[in-house]
């Protein structure tokens, strides 16, 4: 941690004073006369959650209120624009290795990534920084159906107007030691619709992973990722030699208007016991008051850049849905309502609130929290 920080502190000093501004472009990379540039990238959250209308029959609380850093991810990185690119990430907030890859980039074959990265299935997680979310936290389904990063070898090709392909092959877990496993994720997006200010964005998803363990296990917190709290949960299901996730996307914007939903389902094959099969979705609205447009590149949305130097403000209305029970399985069903409210200062700064209400029936047990989130985040 303390050489990332001294190349950060001497990458800052070392860039031109005129180049730092505040609301925009701050010093954290330097370019060198060959063109490759280094520099360091990070995001750092602070999240406050607090719990409400979560009472237990027996007159205790099932949550507990919480105030800490979400994330603290900080990357190392050298790349020559249109050749290569490696970086390395690291979130001490959680103790965790995050993105770690070399990208190869070639004129007409596609780019070709190698290390840990995103899973593609899940448009708001594999696709959407966590940085750029337009929630604090991301929707139900992903949580719990979105397998998170995974150690392996991926191709991009948008060479095709209005496509973007991905396919890889995952394989060893990830760096973190978890998730042991062998997989294959493929990814489509058309936009019929792409311009500055209009988007329509159609996606599909679909993997299979053979898990070492042969153990699979389906849960998710309430939107409010500080708990250690999970209203619905399979528990472990052994004997699932083979997992199958299927995603279907889709999103509309024009100008400061957009709507984005998305359907996943999943299904364990099981060696000992019935297969089991779960499914979720969600679908939000987002409006940004002050007119902005959400950027659109390479099938994903990014954060609002502000045109005023007071800032931009964005609304949004989400409805998320998650369904765990089948057959003698009862992992329970829930669905959210979240309303937010973002608040970005330049590029870096942005502040968030989300008032969420959770609707959850596990085993004959209803619980129905309010919770209140607040995030402060500087990104780089």
């Amino acid at each position: 941690m303390k050489k990332a920080l001294s190349l950060a502190i001497a990458l800052i000093v070392a860039a031109p004073a005129q180049a730092y501004d505040f609301l925009n472009e701050w010093p954290t990379k330097v370019k060198t006369g060959s063109g490759v540039e280094y520099g360091v990238k990070g995001l750092y959250q602070l999240d406050i959650n607090r719990f409400s209308d979560d009472t237990l029959p027996n007159g205790s609380a099932r949550f507990q209120d919480h105030d800490r850093w979400r994330r603290k991810e900080f990357y190392l990185y050298a790349k020559l624009n249109g050749k290569w690119e490696v970086a390395a990430g690291y979130d001490f907030a959680n103790h965790v290795w995050v993105d770690a890859y070399a990208r190869l980039f070639t004129p007409n074959a596609g780019d070709f990534r190698l290390g840990q990265f995103k899973h593609a299935v899940g448009f708001e997680e594999g696709a959407i920084g966590s940085g750029a979310t337009t929630f604090i936290e991301r929707s139900l389904p992903i949580q719990a159906l979105n397998p998170g990063r995974r150690i392996g070898l991926d191709w991009t090709y948008e060479k095709i107007p209005g496509w973007l392909l991905n396919a890889g092959v995952l394989s060893g877990g990830d760096l973190n030691g978890d998730n042991d496993g062998t997989g294959w994720v493929g990814r489509a997006v058309f936009n019929p619709v792409k311009s500055e200010n209009r988007v329509v964005h159609l996606g599909i998803s679909g993997s299979i992973e053979e898990r070492d363990d042969e153990i699979a296990r389906v849960r998710a917190r309430p939107e409010a990722n500080l708990t250690p709290v999970r209203l619905v949960d399979t528990g472990s299901l052994a004997g699932a030699d083979q997992i199958k996730r299927v995603g279907l996307e889709a999103a509309w914007a024009q100008g400061p208007v957009s709507l984005q939903a998305e359907y996943l389902t999943y299904d364990a094959s099981r060696r000992t016991a019935r297969d089991f099969t779960a499914d979720g979705a969600y679908v939000y609205a987002s409006w940004v008051v002050t007119g902005e447009s959400r950027p659109y590149k390479s099938g994903a949305f990014n954060n609002v850049k502000p045109k005023r130097d007071w800032g931009a403000v964005e609304l949004g209305l989400r409805y998320s849905t998650l369904d765990l029970n089948d057959g003698l399985v009862e992992g329970g069903k829930q669905h959210d309502w979240t309303l937010g409210v973002n608040y970005y200062l330049g590029q870096h700064i942005k502040l968030q609130a989300n008032y969420i209400r959770a609707f959850s029936d596990r085993r004959g047990l209803a619980l129905d929290p309010t919770i209140t989130e607040l995030r402060a985040q500087v990104s780089f």
